[in-house]
């Protein structure tokens, strides 16, 4: 199935039905009232988070949703029937905007969350309420009111705890087959992954984390060079951002140094919190160098780069280091959590 983490879709919610003008008309009871209901209420729409679902692809080309009117009052103190309301569920990690003026609507972090997204319309009123000891035949009623309406924007974002950064062909898919039970495409040419990937890194029996593969960037993807900036969006839920470098490249030409400040400033372009968060810098295919080679280039990319977070070699094809890096992101993962208990705990005690 097609990977759609983007859509635009009008909501249309259904208009309240009108309320009845009516009197009681039976055999022996000339007089008997106003007997007009109430019109039904119109279908509101709502929007769900599933865990279920994936992708955004129901909404590639269904772009108008339109809840059904409230039926019209009737006589007899009949009451119009109300629209049904529609449930719209996308997948854990969508952000709805307003497409008008971009507005946050609401961040769909949690399974089984659920927000109104238009208001269905509320009946008109039937000529029994307007009765009284001064007007004993009304013949007013009212208008059921019209349905919200609105355009929004749908974005997933992946729900990831770690996401990998790098140049094509730089190894985070082999790294994350290599931890995980995800088989993301591999082969010897840049460019395959094409959509986010996501692997299950089981630490121990009660310990695991998820790892988002995005894409590869290059230099100009903030000009649309490549593919772009348009999966660097998934990185934005996560804690610990792990940029490989592939240090022993085929190109002799391609120099590890100059690509990996290539990916740093095109991710600085990008968002700024996102170049903000945790970094570690991740040296792959050191299987590929003898070790006077690899202990140089490795000292030559710390200094160039000046990187502020923990240093790791592997080789993701033969696994080597990739259990010690493992054991180092679990750990952090464990800081990290509670310490964002605490943030909200406090937050929680100051309300």
């Amino acid at each position: 199935m097609k990977f759609i983490d983007e859509a635009n879709i009008q909501v249309i919610a259904g208009n309240g039905g009108n309320g009845a003008a009516s009197f009681r008309r039976e055999k022996y009871i000339p007089k008997g009232g106003p007997d007009g209901g109430d019109g039904g209420r119109g279908g509101s729409i709502f929007i769900l988070a599933d865990r279920n679902i994936n992708t955004l692809v129901e909404y590639r080309y269904l772009r108008i949703f339109r809840a059904k009117r409230g039926e019209n009052g009737r006589g007899a103190d009949c009451y119009g029937k109300s629209g049904e309301d529609i449930i719209l569920r996308v997948p854990v990690g969508t952000l709805v905007r307003n497409r008008i003026n971009d507005n946050l609507i609401a961040d769909l972090a949690h399974d089984g969350q659920q927000i109104l997204l238009a208001k269905g319309g509320s009946g008109g009123l039937g000529n029994l309420h307007f009765k009284s000891s001064t007007n004993r035949a009304p013949r007013q009623f009212t208008l059921g009111e019209e349905g919200e309406s609105l355009e929004i924007a749908l974005e997933l974002q992946v729900l990831a705890d770690v996401g990998l950064l790098g140049m094509p062909n730089s190894g985070k898919s082999s790294f994350i087959r290599q931890v995980s039970a995800a088989r993301p495409k591999v082969a010897d040419y840049p460019f395959t992954t094409l959509q986010p990937n996501l692997g299950v890194v089981r630490v121990d029996a009660n310990h695991s984390f998820v790892i988002a593969d995005i894409p590869g960037l290059i230099e100009g993807a903030a000009e649309g060079a490549g593919l772009g900036h348009q999966f660097l969006r998934h990185l934005a839920r996560t804690s610990l951002l792990l940029h490989i470098v592939d240090i022993a490249p085929l190109d002799e030409q391609s120099d590890p140094i100059s690509d990996a400040k290539a990916i740093i400033e095109e991710l600085r372009r990008y968002d700024e919190k996102l170049y903000n968060k945790p970094r570690w810098l991740i040296l792959n295919k050191i299987d590929l160098l003898d070790n006077p080679e690899r202990m140089r280039r490795i000292a030559a990319l710390e200094n160039a780069l000046a990187n502020h977070g923990p240093v790791y070699c592997i080789s993701a094809l033969t696994g080597e280091g990739c259990q010690n890096l493992i054991y180092a992101i679990a750990q952090h993962m464990e800081v990290f959590k509670q310490t964002a208990s605490k943030e909200t705990d406090q937050h929680n005690i100051s309300f």
